[in-house]
């Protein structure tokens, strides 16, 4: 069958090649020979692969074929024919010179090899038809890409023709790369380089029929041999290129169907298909999609383009400028280009003038030069639901978002909201920077913006940001409450939309951290909007899961907000709750002990003025942090002996953790001042209530407190150089931090414990122990980040 296959092309090729040798349209080939314009075309496009041997005499008679010419029509004809008996080759009644040929009869499995017919006749390509815009002299950086071309030209028997489709967002300069790669690979393609724009961004692209008739023309067909339709020019167009090596840049592709015939069925020749879109129902083909350029090949285009001693001359103001012109190609030329015409202006100051986002998309136009009409032309032609996606995903506050995100938004569901974003990821004006997030480049986003503002009114976006900002806020909390001790990391009711809401309590952290800049700036517009019980209830939700990134300054601006709330409702007992939050941040998380101290302070009077016992104690406890960390040993055991007092008049789980952790943060103290055998002494005491509440309360805070009492009673002994009790006591320790989960305080308490080892002879096993600790520290994958840790329940 596929032996058949190609030798149906074979005879469609030849057809077509004699008959535009013959200066005839397939109208006036139809006429002349009597055949009927239907069937003369299922020839031309290969549906008929053997047409009778009537047929085929009556077409060499019309084209007026010599006899070798007439001979090989006949048996590329008979090539296609059932297989079955090889029959006589009758005379074929061709032009004025032709000879007659008869052969008997005989068996098919004993037919000689059919010679091959002569190539398709190639007519010259016409000098000037379709040529190659000039190459950019200053054309920088995509050494991957063209590297990546080099290898599919060197592939001298390609499985499918060799097409490239360049695709990416508006501005990359892939219109640039197609034409420069064209130009650099002329030599290897001597039959000729050609380039058709088409249109693909216009309000009419251009058709495939009108494309398939410029490139039949540049191709050398008269206008009169041109086909009419446009299976007709497309089977001749491949029937001319089947054996030509030549390159096509087909230039702003608008879709799969204009595009498709325009590419060659078989053969040498190299096509490089250049799209916004990404074209994805397109078959066969190499794909390359390209990409903001790198830092240091943004400023080398602005060397190449401005002069490289004026751009050598302010490093820091080049670094800038290829920021702001977020490494775009398109922008980073506009911006060369003023530097250009305006030689007395240093870099320093265009980059002052971009700063300003108002500002920048108008900088960034020269000429005919300009980003803006760029992602216009793309966003003209969405449709108005993904319109509206783009436009309201410039209400993200993230570097990236996920499309349940976005759809809070954008007001639609998460399932629309997914179908519109894959919409702009395949128009290029969203970037899929993981399998589930996805991003704006910063000028797209500046355009989106303005879009924001242009077509929709002040009201609606108002409203759309409060919406989106309640919705955050409602899965931030429901999300948040999945750390109190008692939920055991249940989902509690109400999130916005429990079908894309976390799953487990791992998915549930995840969420907070990935999307902390989203809640974060939904509780500035809470507060702004004057919808504070929102901000004190998100708050109050995110207390005990701060208590896992003490790395995270942003505390500080939660717990503000939530203060500032608190006395905006005129809740004093928020107020107090929310003063121990924030001391507590000021001490453990930001390391400013004045400062905390000056909350903790705060909090202690107005947790007096209403009676509030607990509240009283958490205060004093932090002010006893504060002490201790300015080394202020003894106010700092007097404050946490006052903070024992207060929890004990309190009978309930959250005041026995508080009176745990001012036993330990006492002991902290004792050990500081030197006092490490009393510090001993104090810690089996706390130790003694931790283990007392893990078998009363067996949850994940209860054997995070043991764990911490057990491994601080480690480093107690290991100050008094009592190094077999230390490795028992940190052992202990790794069972607890074992049960609940806990890698990054196993990974502490596996290095202290390593030491014990080393201090008692024991080196190899500490070796072991100190390269799973090592391990461990490298294995969360995200940089930047540290692993959780704890916070008001660590003294």
């Amino acid at each position: 069958m596929r032996d058949a296959v190609v030798e149906g092309e074979e005879f469609s090729g030849l057809l077509a090649g004699y008959r535009v040798r013959a200066g005839l349209t397939q109208e006036e080939l139809a006429e002349r020979s009597g055949v009927s314009l239907r069937a003369l075309g299922d020839m031309e496009r290969g549906r008929t692969r053997g047409p009778q041997r009537r047929t085929v005499q009556a077409l060499a008679s019309a084209l007026g074929l010599g006899a070798p010419d007439a001979l090989a029509l006949e048996r590329a004809a008979q090539s296609g024919r059932p297989r079955g008996t090889r029959t006589t080759t009758v005379p074929v009644q061709a032009g004025p010179s032709a000879a007659k040929a008869t052969r008997a009869p005989e068996p098919a499995s004993a037919a000689p090899a059919t010679p091959a017919a002569p190539a398709t006749p190639a007519a010259p390509v016409l000098p000037g038809a379709l040529a190659l815009p000039r190459d950019i002299a200053d054309f920088t950086a995509r050494a991957d890409a063209l590297a990546r071309l080099d290898e599919l030209v060197r592939d001298d028997d390609p499985a499918h023709p060799r097409v490239l489709l360049v695709s990416g967002q508006p501005g990359l300069g892939k219109t640039a790369f197609a034409l420069h790669a064209a130009h650099r690979l002329a030599d290897r393609f001597p039959d000729g380089q050609l380039s058709l724009d088409l249109a693909g961004m216009a309000p009419a692209p251009l058709a495939a029929r009108d494309a398939l008739g410029q490139v039949l023309r540049a191709l050398g067909v008269d206008d009169g041999a041109v086909p009419a339709g446009t299976e007709e020019r497309a089977g001749l167009f491949r029937a001319l290129v089947r054996e030509r090596r030549l390159v096509l840049v087909l230039d702003n592709a608008a879709d799969e169907a204009q595009v498709r015939p325009l590419l060659p069925g078989s053969g040498p020749a190299l096509t490089i298909v250049t799209s916004r879109n990404a074209l994805p129902g397109l078959e066969s083909v190499h794909r390359l999609r390209l990409d903001a350029l790198a830092p240091t090949e943004a400023a080398a285009l602005l060397a190449r383009i401005a002069g490289r001693e004026r751009i050598a001359a302010e490093p820091d103001a080049v670094a800038e400028l290829a920021r702001l012109c977020g490494y775009l190609p398109l922008a980073l030329r506009i911006a060369g280009q003023r530097l250009v015409a305006r030689e007395q202006l240093p870099v320093s100051r265009l980059v002052r003038q971009l700063a300003a986002e108002e500002n920048r998309l108008d900088l960034l136009e020269t000429g005919d030069l300009a980003v803006r009409p760029a992602f216009a032309l793309s966003y003209r032609r969405l449709p108005a639901e993904s319109q509206l996606v783009l436009r309201r995903c410039a209400l993200t506050a993230g570097p990236d978002f996920t499309a349940a995100v976005a759809a809070m938004y954008a007001g639609l569901s998460a399932v629309r909201t997914e179908r519109c974003l894959e919409e702009l990821t395949d128009a290029g004006l969203v970037q899929l920077t993981t399998p589930e997030r996805y991003r704006l480049h910063d000028l797209v986003r500046l355009y989106a913006g303005e879009r924001l503002t242009a077509d929709e009114s002040p009201e609606e976006v108002r409203a759309a940001e409060l919406a989106a900002a309640g919705r955050v806020l409602a899965r931030a909390s429901a999300a948040g409450l999945r750390f109190v001790p008692d939920s055991d990391g249940e989902l509690p009711s109400g999130d916005p939309d429990p079908a894309t809401a976390p799953e487990t309590i791992a998915d549930a952290a995840r969420w907070l951290e990935e999307e902390h800049p989203e809640w974060l700036a939904a509780m500035h517009r809470a507060a702004g909007a004057g919808r504070h019980r929102e901000v004190v209830d998100t708050a109050e939700a995110m207390h005990w899961f701060s208590d896992r990134l003490l790395s995270w300054d942003i505390w500080g601006e939660v717990f503000q907000l939530s203060v500032d709330s608190a006395r905006a409702l005129g809740d004093r007992q928020a107020e107090t709750v929310h003063l121990n939050y924030l001391a507590w941040t000021y001490v453990t998380c930001l390391h400013r002990y004045q400062r905390g101290i000056e909350l903790a302070g705060e909090g202690l009077e107005l947790a007096r003025s209403l009676g509030d016992r607990e509240q009283e104690g958490w205060a004093l406890t932090y002010l006893g942090s504060g002490l201790r960390r300015l080394h202020r040993h003894q106010e700092a055991t007097d404050s946490y002996h006052r903070a024992a007092d207060a929890f004990a008049s309190v009978d309930n789980r959250a005041a026995r953790i508080g009176r745990l952790v001012t036993l330990r943060g006492a002991a902290n103290c004792l050990r500081d001042a030197g006092r490490a055998e009393e510090a001993v002494e104090s810690r089996r005491l706390a130790l003694a209530g931790a283990l007392e509440l893990v078998e009363r309360w067996e949850t994940p805070l209860m054997h995070f407190l043991a764990g911490m009492t057990a491994y601080e009673l480690g480093l107690d002994r290991a100050a008094l150089k009592q190094w077999p009790a230390a490795e028992k006591a940190h052992r202990q320790a790794l069972t607890h931090f074992e049960t609940i989960g806990r890698p990054d305080s196993m990974t502490k308490t596996l290095t202290e414990l390593g030491t014990a080892l080393i201090e008692q002879g024991r080196a190899d096993e500490a070796r072991e122990l100190l390269t799973e600790a090592l391990t461990d520290l490298s294995a969360d994958g995200r940089p930047g980040r540290r692993r959780p840790g704890a916070a008001a329940v660590t003294g």
